[in-house]
């Protein structure tokens, strides 16, 4: 009988060469000559691995610490937007606008833009009117007589059309003429404009220029205390309405009297304001 054919014998893998830094190269090192053979290479690696181990752990629980805060602050700030949000719910903000505050802001406006258009009607009308004429200047005249001094106050015709009025009276004493201010030359006003000039640069800067109404009525102010430099004028002798209101003339006397050029005197039971001048 014959014999059943041989199976043939599978392929074996031929063994890989040791790396340079197997374990069979250490131990055959003279590092360790000292140590078992075989045992002595396995020490400096255990140690090696011990400390790496141990630095892994400690990583490890630094990281488990991390976590475990990460999710007791993520339970709280949790807890924290639950009661914001359940308190946004459950309570009443008397102070918030309802449909009653944007119906009044919206009569407001509406009231604001009525007055602002009607104030802007009222202001070309004033624009449109024609100039009020200047009232009539009486004059005084003496007039002698046998009997006495007569005086006759001579007017023009006013806006209803009356004639010129004549007063005669009879009296020894003469009555008291009421005189006009000067007119000034051109030479006369370019010297004042420049004596103004030269008091207005040693006043403080919003009186220099830097409001031009408020200037002006310094200017006012000055020219009336340089047209009779020796009298005294109380405060109601610079009010000209409506430029110049009590409010301007007081503001513009008290800078006078820091300035040293007007000097305040309540002696007499009034306050009367006397011109100094510059002071050198």
């Amino acid at each position: 009988m014959p014999l059943p054919p041989s199976l043939p014998h599978p392929p074996q893998t031929p063994l890989r060469r040791l790396s340079q830094g197997s374990l069979l190269r250490l131990s055959r090192s003279g590092a360790h000559p000292g140590a078992p053979h075989g045992l002595g290479f396995l020490a400096p690696a255990l140690a090696e691995l011990v400390d790496e181990a141990e630095a892994l752990h400690a990583n490890a629980v630094g990281i488990s610490a991390l976590g475990n805060a990460l999710g007791a602050f993520n339970e709280g700030f949790a807890s924290w937007l639950y009661v914001m949000n359940m308190n946004a719910l459950t309570t009443d903000w008397p102070q918030a606008p309802t449909e009653a505050s944007y119906m009044l802001a919206a009569r407001r406006a509406e009231e604001d833009a009525r007055a602002a258009l009607e104030a802007l009607r009222a202001a070309e009308a004033a624009a449109r009117r024609p100039p009020t004429p200047p009232e009539p200047t009486a004059t005084t005249v003496e007039l002698p007589t046998t009997d006495g001094p007569t005086e006759t106050t001579i007017g023009g015709a006013g806006p209803s059309g009356s004639a010129n009025k004549s007063t005669a009276r009879g009296g020894t004493a003469p009555k008291a003429k009421k005189t006009a201010k000067p007119k000034m030359s051109a030479k006369e006003k370019r010297e004042r404009g420049l004596e103004i000039e030269r008091l207005l640069a040693a006043l403080p800067l919003e009186f220099r220029g830097n409001d031009p109404s408020l200037r002006r009525h310094m200017e006012m102010v000055v020219e009336r205390f340089l047209d009779k430099p020796d009298e005294g004028f109380n405060i109601v002798a610079f009010v000209k309405p409506p430029d110049l209101n009590q409010a301007r003339a007081n503001k513009c006397l008290i800078a006078l009297v820091n300035r040293k050029m007007v000097r305040k005197d309540n002696s007499t039971g009034s306050v009367l304001y006397h011109w100094n001048g510059l002071p050198r």
